[in-house]
């Protein structure tokens, strides 16, 4: 299966903007999400916490839908899937 993982911000300062990736049928998006950001304990210790769970100041979106950091956890990618992770946003 291929996935899309996109990084936005300080994230993808950390991690790059964007990925196509192939994956195992039955992987959770936190898991695939996981991975990718071990590849930089910077970008990983940015998302997730000593516990490895996401921070809950990060935002999770598949296929242009928001979902919750927990949810992530038991939420199985499918083919074609776009997964966007963004840092706080604040402006005005």
């Amino acid at each position: 299966m291929r996935v899309t993982l996109r990084f936005f911000a300080r994230f993808g300062e950390l991690l790059g903007n964007s990925r196509e990736i192939d994956i195992s049928e039955g992987t959770s998006l936190a898991d695939l999400v996981r991975e990718v950001a071990r590849t930089s304990s910077e970008g990983y210790q940015a998302i997730f916490d000593e516990a490895g769970s996401f921070h809950r100041y990060v935002i999770l979106m598949r296929n242009r839908k928001r979902i919750r950091p927990e949810d992530a956890e038991t939420m199985l990618v499918a083919d074609g899937d776009e997964i966007a992770v963004f840092p706080p946003v604040a402006g005005g």
